[in-house]
């Protein structure tokens, strides 16, 4: 009696199959392709060309404050609004004079409907108004 002997050895494939591989590179690259555009922070500005720019490493860091001035005002912004009410938030340090600065530009734009925002306070009870003062002549 003879024993049957089986060739398993020679039915496996030692190719890699790069197809899921494939696949996966796929997927993540239309991923990153529709991420890539909403992480851009700011708005886009056309800036001034010149010969001889001087670099400035800095302003790409992270934590660089980058300030842009576009050519739209608060004006053109507000021409296509249905809702022209309009908020502003102001830190509680800043000089007055720069508040006021911007709720002038706002109102010049035609908006009435102004907001400045304020956060509640949280320690003890609010003082009571003082009293007013006697009109002159009392």
């Amino acid at each position: 009696m003879a024993l049957a002997k089986r060739n398993e050895g020679a039915k496996v494939s030692s190719d890699i199959n790069v197809t899921p591989m494939v696949d996966v590179m796929l997927v993540l690259l239309i991923i990153f392709m529709v991420v890539t555009p909403m992480l851009q922070k700011g708005v886009s500005v056309d800036m001034a060309k010149v010969d001889n720019p001087t670099p400035m490493e800095d302003a790409d860091k992270e934590d660089a404050l980058l300030v842009s001035i576009t050519r739209d005002k608060v004006k053109d912004r507000l021409a296509n609004k249905q809702d022209k009410r309009v908020y502003v938030k102001a830190d509680m340090r800043t000089r007055f004079g720069g508040v006021v600065q911007v709720v002038d530009s706002v109102r010049a734009a035609g908006v009435d409907d102004l907001g400045l925002l304020t956060d509640q306070r949280k320690t003890g009870p609010a003082a009571p108004p003082a009293p007013a003062a006697p009109a002159p002549g009392q």
